[in-house]
């Protein structure tokens, strides 16, 4: 039989592959803290039980097929960990020798590079423990175990690790985990450069979660900007896997050696065949600005859901409901966006308030705004309103249904929430 070589992922042919994962494993799946909810009611959608809420992050265990389907299909989650061992680690020799007492031979081959990366360490409350210090000790406990094991030593790799330990220190124990994922779920691979701040992916995820948005319903996202919100709504209209599309290898997962190429194959076949030809419901972006239509169109076009999505230049002023009650989602601009002016930052809020009010009745309405930002002026109670983060900016979503209000005279639009760029995404 001949040997693998070193950059290519095992298969099942290969000698290290002979012992696919049949138990369930215990994964970890990270998120940002104020997003959790959202993560926890996908994977409940996804038919993950038993969750398990922590700081950051949710832990469960899954079958293997679960485990693999999870990874093509988690919209929220910014990662996934597999949890090897909790291990004693009081000090530094306390976690060398734990660490090297494992065979980590049986979990990867030597000829792929690998790292180390400290979640938390005890010397962030006064323990002995530092991060370089936790990375160091793991990283020389593994080398360790593979040099008397007659295994090789793996090469150390930060730029393009193909295994990546992930080590987390409370309370004098040490996690180990391996990073399944490899890159960040929220690299889906369509984004188009160029907008000043989009959004990210998990984050327009989340919002969308939090809005009860199935792909059931219209869906207007009237101020797209870069069209995040729209792309990530159009994958759910048609039940696409976000990470679908990642190449051979991309997965973190596909380096273990118990890594079951058939189960993963099956897996990604099964995924594949429940997407729609057609969206459930019209998903339709449009924005004041033509070079930011233009790119959300690129974007989608990448992410192959460029069918699916209506696109049109026009104000928030005058967009109209695209069809029968559904949901209005965007991301209201900022004012360093717009001029920097309160006043012409209050006013354009106040004119979205009102298109909601005159123009929107029976629909539900989700709108991002900056925690700073005057979003009282768009004039309506929220039902609930969500602390977020966008990047370094707080933020409100704020949701609305909407009933038929008042039909007071729409307010005329000044020059600078006119004429200047509304682009959704900050």
């Amino acid at each position: 039989m001949s040997e693998p070589h070193a950059d290519d992922p095992v298969t099942a042919a290969d000698p290290v592959a002979e012992h696919p994962v049949t138990q369930r494993l215990h994964l970890v799946a990270t998120c940002p803290e104020e997003t959790k909810a959202a993560l926890a009611l996908e994977l409940q959608s996804l038919g993950v039980q038993d969750l398990r809420p922590g700081f950051r992050a949710i832990e469960f265990t899954v079958e293997p097929a679960l485990y693999y389907e999870l990874h093509l299909r988690l919209r929220t989650a910014s990662r996934l960990l597999r949890v090897l061992k909790t291990l004693p680690a009081q000090n530094g020799p306390m976690l060398y020798s734990q660490v090297r007492r494992l065979h980590w031979p049986d979990w990867f081959d030597a000829r792929h590079g690998f790292m180390v990366e400290c979640l938390g360490a005890d010397a962030a409350a006064g323990g002995s423990l530092g991060p370089k210090q936790v990375i160091t000790q793991v990283r020389e406990g593994i080398r360790a175990s593979f040099a008397a094991a007659g295994a090789g030593e793996p090469k150390v790799d930060t730029g393009e690790p193909r295994v990546v330990v992930v080590a987390h220190v409370a309370r004098g124990r040490c996690t180990l985990s391996f990073d399944t994922t490899g890159k960040s779920l929220h690299k889906r691979g369509y984004r188009e450069s160029g907008h000043p701040a989009p959004l990210k992916e998990t984050l327009a995820a989340a919002i969308l979660r939090y809005a009860g948005y199935d792909g059931t319903q219209p869906f207007l996202d009237p101020m797209c900007g870069s069209g995040t919100l729209a792309i990530e709504a159009a994958m759910i209209a048609v039940d696409k896997a976000p990470q679908i599309h990642r190449r051979k290898g991309e997965f973190n997962f596909e380096w273990l050696r118990d890594f079951d190429r058939p189960l993963w194959r099956a897996t990604q076949d099964r995924v594949r065949l429940a997407k729609l030809e057609t969206p459930r419901a019209p998903v339709v972006a449009s924005d004041i600005e033509p070079k930011y239509v233009e790119m959300a169109r690129k974007s989608a076009l990448k992410a192959r859901v460029e069918r699916y999505v209506q696109f049109a230049t026009s104000r928030v002023q005058d967009v109209e409901p695209p069809g029968e009650p559904g949901l209005l989602v965007t991301n209201l601009p900022y004012g360093e966006r717009i001029g920097g002016a309160t006043t012409d930052v209050a006013q354009l809020y106040g004119e979205v308030g009102d298109v909601l009010k005159q123009r929107f009745g029976g629909w539900r309405a989700a709108i991002l705004a900056a925690e700073a930002s005057p979003y009282k002026a768009i004039g309506l109670k929220p039902s609930r309103s969500i602390a977020l983060m966008n990047g370094s900016i707080p933020c409100r979503l704020l949701l609305f249904d909407l009933y038929a209000g008042s039909r007071r005279r729409l307010r005329s639009p000044s020059s600078a929430s006119n004429d200047t760029n509304p682009a959704a995404e900050r």
